[in-house]
């Protein structure tokens, strides 16, 4: 069963917290991230993505670059100042996006749980993105960027959480920029008996978001452990910071494909070759409408592509839109093998929409683009449950969470 644990979050004061609240660390490149922090002294872009300080062009992985995140992080918590909270507390974490509301628990989970496969996993996770979490997370001894999760809701913490929200004030209330709302409430102590009795019923956690993050806390809990002679695994560095929402509230958006050539094939060959096994119909639908359906943009106009094949028979990876175009036309035609390293194709978020594909296309960058159905959270359990990994960019999280509000200090 799932295990949540209060700690004392390091915070800014609540006039601050606009100003130092930024979005993750890998949804931006260190171009925009400048652009995101400029002007901004107490940007936490300038401890997550600290590289913007620096010489252009200098090694992501360099000491050059760790250093400035701890220096950085000081200077914040001096400025802001950044201080722990004297209580040990579950906090609330909500958002609202276009009027639609998601809120979570924010908590330390159990590395345990994490290591047992409690909490599950479906993505695969690169070293050197391992290697750059744990040692910016060791440089600071701080996790400061959460690991997104999610469960079925079997218990209504939801309840909780409402009452709270309905009663108290929130600790922070700001507006980003891209008009996202975020509150931040303080949990009771009974109010956290509550939320951690009810967590203790739930079997299973999943990771939504946030793969390197937490496979990250797990090396360096390793590293700390080692070098801790007298252990007792209660220690904070046994635990990580993870923002906890229901199922239910989860909103996955598509994550496009564009393609920046045809592997040789003119437009009209690609599109016998398609209908193949598709059917295959020019449409002005930009997106498709549901699942095992595509909208696929090739020399200006769009198409509405449905497998022709029984789709029926199809495994749970097998099944997925993702898979289904990745084996029937990116591999097959397009000679796409393995999309995590092939140069050839570029993963559009969702966010972006359908007109970023047309962009990309119209202007020569891509020859053809795929705007896809997103890949539901039941779909994301299935696979976790079943110790499966999903391929590459099948699922874009909305709302993101935001940076510097609540660290975890290890």
């Amino acid at each position: 069963m799932a295990t949540v644990h209060p700690f004392n979050a390091l915070m800014p004061s609540p006039e601050k917290a606009p100003k130092i609240a930024a979005v993750p660390y890998d949804v931006v490149n260190t171009e925009e991230a400048s652009e995101l922090a400029k002007n901004n002294m107490l940007s936490f872009l300038r401890v997550s993505r600290p590289e913007i300080e620096l010489e252009e062009g200098i090694n992501l992985y360099s000491d050059e670059v760790y250093q400035k995140a701890a220096e950085n992080f000081k200077r914040l918590r001096e400025l802001a100042p950044l201080k722990e909270d004297p209580q040990s507390s579950l906090y609330i974490y909500s958002l609202v996006m276009d009027g639609r509301r998601q809120t979570g628990i924010v908590a330390a989970a159990s590395v345990d749980d994490y290591d047992n496969e409690i909490i599950k996993k479906h993505e695969k996770t690169r070293k050197a993105k391992e290697d750059d979490r744990t040692r910016h997370i060791l440089t600071l001894r701080s996790q400061t960027g959460p690991v997104f999760l999610t469960y079925r809701d079997t218990e209504n913490i939801m309840e909780v959480c409402n009452n709270v929200m309905e009663e108290k004030s929130p600790l922070f209330e700001l507006m980003a920029s891209d008009g996202i709302s975020h509150e931040i409430w303080r949990l009771s102590p009974e109010e956290i008996g509550k939320i951690v009795e009810k967590f203790e019923n739930i079997p299973s956690l999943y990771i939504a978001d946030g793969h390197h993050r937490a496979a990250s806390a797990s090396r360096c809990r390793e590293i700390l452990k080692n070098q801790n002679s007298a252990h007792r695994g209660n220690e904070e560095y046994n635990r990580f910071l993870t923002v906890i929402f229901p199922a239910s509230q989860m909103h996955i958006l598509a994550y496009n494909r564009a393609i920046y050539d045809l592997n040789g094939l003119s437009e009209d060959d690609f599109l016998k070759k398609i209908q193949e096994k598709f059917k295959c119909t020019e449409t002005n639908a930009k997106k498709p409408v549901g699942q095992c359906e595509f909208s696929m943009y090739l020399g200006g106009k769009w198409y509405t592509l449905k497998p022709s094949f029984d789709i029926s028979t199809l495994g749970v990876i097998e099944g997925l839109d993702v898979s289904i175009l990745q084996d029937n036309i990116l591999a097959p035609l397009l000679g796409i093998a393995d999309p995590r390293t092939s140069n050839r194709v570029d993963f559009v978020g969702g966010i972006r929409g359908p007109e970023e594909l047309e962009r990309l296309v119209d202007s020569g960058k891509a020859q053809v683009a795929f705007s896809m159905y997103p890949t539901t959270i039941e779909q994301l359990m299935q696979v976790s449950d079943a110790d499966l990994i999903m391929p590459p960019k099948s699922t874009w999280f909305e709302p993101k969470l935001r940076d510097g509000l609540l660290s975890h200090n290890i």
